[in-house]
């Protein structure tokens, strides 16, 4: 029987531990799970552990983990996801599918033709946001490490300072996707709703990045993702 898996938001160890207010609360109120349930937690650290609930209580879940074990493996390809911001559920697609693809990071990217301005306290409530939806997919792909979701950048500011050993920029009038060195760091940049300007795309090229297509059909911003990020697994990583 598969158990009840659940991200726990601070170092995890053998023995005894009382949950975060948050996971508690999602444990006994919403899942009324009982004492003497069993579950599974993990920290982002890359283990995994299981054990027993000790007390469920209104505001307070103690738990006893009694076994550790290696989570699993990370992709050999670490992938830098540079993803135009779009509106609602597009983005949370966009990061929740790009988790469970393997991603290793994901950045926001603010562009000429994005239809979303983020400032201040709504970028921090929407960066929080996105974090959760990543923490959501690994809990259900099983993903022991959650990728790193950066702030919202500006695309001039991102592509300055991407470092990876292959940078691609998806555009639907460039050339189609050709084969490549295996790269150890790759960095995709996947423009928003209206798609990257001409100009836009010329910039990233000075800085690096390959134009390249994936097939005939123009993609929505949130499914550009999916098909780039399992072709470079497929190619690169480890599918």
């Amino acid at each position: 029987m598969r158990l009840s898996r659940f991200f726990i938001d601070a170092p995890l160890s053998l023995g005894e531990h009382e949950l975060p207010e948050a996971q508690a609360h999602y444990i006994g109120r919403v899942l009324r799970m009982a004492e003497g349930d069993a579950l599974q937690v993990f920290d982002g650290s890359g283990h995994e552990f299981t054990g027993r609930l000790l007390e469920v209580g209104k505001k307070r879940v103690r738990v006893l983990l009694d076994e550790t074990f290696a989570g699993q493996v990370e992709s050999p390809l670490a992938i830098h996801l540079g993803q135009g911001l779009s509106r609602g559920e597009r983005m949370d697609w966009a990061v929740q599918k790009a988790t469970e693809l393997g991603v290793s990071e994901i950045t926001p990217i603010m562009s000429e033709r994005c239809e979303v301005r983020l400032k201040d306290e709504r970028a921090e409530k929407r960066l929080s946001h996105w974090r959760q939806v990543a923490i959501s997919a690994c809990e259900q792909c099983g993903r022991s490490r959650v990728p790193i979701i950066h702030p919202p950048v500006l695309l001039s500011d991102w592509i300055k300072t991407t470092e990876a050993d292959l940078k691609l920029v998806l555009h639907p009038v460039s050339e189609p996707l050709t084969s490549h060195a295996k790269p150890a760091r790759l960095a995709f940049l996947i423009g928003p709703e209206g798609g990257l300007t001409d100009n836009e795309v010329e910039h990233a090229q000075a800085a690096g990045f390959q134009p390249a297509r994936l097939g005939p059909r123009v993609l929505r911003t949130e499914t550009a993702p999916v098909v780039a990020l399992a072709v470079a697994q497929q190619l690169w990583g480890d599918f």
